[in-house]
């Protein structure tokens, strides 16, 4: 594994997104944690969850607030290897709910009270005395961003959070983060993959500012039915090496700039090892640059 720099912490280049082990279709429980299991054993030192990561409904343990939390912890407890590099990030400013169709949907609470509640909460579910790294989710249209970052400082303030970082953000929205956060804004975590570019300006925003940039989602634009021509060009490329694609992705993302730092979310642990592959693999300038059309690089 290859590391890269995260506020005071060096991280593994590739992170473990735990949303598919911890809302609709994911796998039993002992699967989940031995997927985790699996990554700290990869060298894989950064993991990220979130409040909000559960079932909106179904069976108690499914509606569960903060399962996903709780099973990160469940995982780090019953860890037998070395933990004492690993870091943890959790989010809040989103919740969990059904439609009127009984359809799991996603809902924004940016309200300065609900952050400071979540942030207690989260704290708990966790295990841990202060988390390591926690982002805005998600901003919310109903309150002010302003506000709701200042909530975040408050957690920094009162040792609930070591480390702020913000999620699904703007420039603009960076900049007002930064301006109250100062240096204990680290990350930024936006979606980037080969179908979903628009982000890059905030991908080059980060590097010159010093933070880290995280996409979310990083596979996602792979098997896209209007993504066919990216799709074939990532394909061709690992062909070449004798790779995935979806290794070719993240040798792509990691190329962007060195404060990049991916976390692909699995379900199985093949997949998992597959990926963490990707730090090894080296592009050329002459193959960086054709799969930089896609972001008209």
């Amino acid at each position: 594994m290859k590391y890269r720099k995260l506020g005071e912490w060096k991280v593994s280049a590739i992170g473990l997104g735990a949303m598919p082990l911890q809302i609709e279709h994911r796998p039993d429980r002992e699967t989940a944690i031995n997927v985790i299991h699996r990554a700290l054993e990869l060298g894989i030192n950064h993991i990220d969850t979130a409040f909000a990561y559960y079932n909106a409904g179904g069976t108690a343990e499914n509606g569960e607030e903060e399962y996903g939390e709780k099973l990160v912890r469940e995982a780090m407890e019953s860890y037998n290897g070395d933990k004492s590099n690993v870091i943890i990030a959790s989010k809040a400013g989103h919740y969990r709910y059904l439609n009127h169709h009984d359809e799991p949907r996603w809902g924004q609470e940016g309200n300065p009270r609900y952050i400071l509640e979540c942030g207690e909460k989260s704290r708990e579910a966790l295990g841990v005395d202060s988390i390591d790294l926690y982002y805005y989710h998600r901003p919310d249209r109903n309150t002010p961003y302003e506000e709701s970052i200042e909530a975040f400082k408050m957690l920094v303030d009162r040792g609930i959070a070591k480390y702020i970082g913000v999620s699904n953000a703007s420039i603009e929205q960076i900049e007002v983060a930064k301006s109250i956060l100062g240096d204990k804004l680290i990350a930024v975590q936006n979606q980037f993959s080969p179908g979903v570019t628009f982000t890059y300006d905030t991908l080059k925003y980060t590097h010159e500012h010093g933070i880290a940039f995280v996409p979310w989602s990083p596979l996602g634009g792979y098997r896209h039915p209007n993504l066919q021509t990216k799709d074939a060009l990532f394909q061709k490329v690992g062909e070449k090496h004798g790779v995935s694609a979806q290794q070719v992705i993240l040798a792509w993302e990691l190329a962007q700039a060195d404060n990049v730092i991916p976390i692909p979310g699995f379900h199985r642990t093949l997949t998992l090892k597959d990926s963490a592959k990707a730090v090894d693999l080296v592009l050329s300038v002459d193959e960086l640059s054709e799969l930089n059309g896609v972001i008209g690089a």
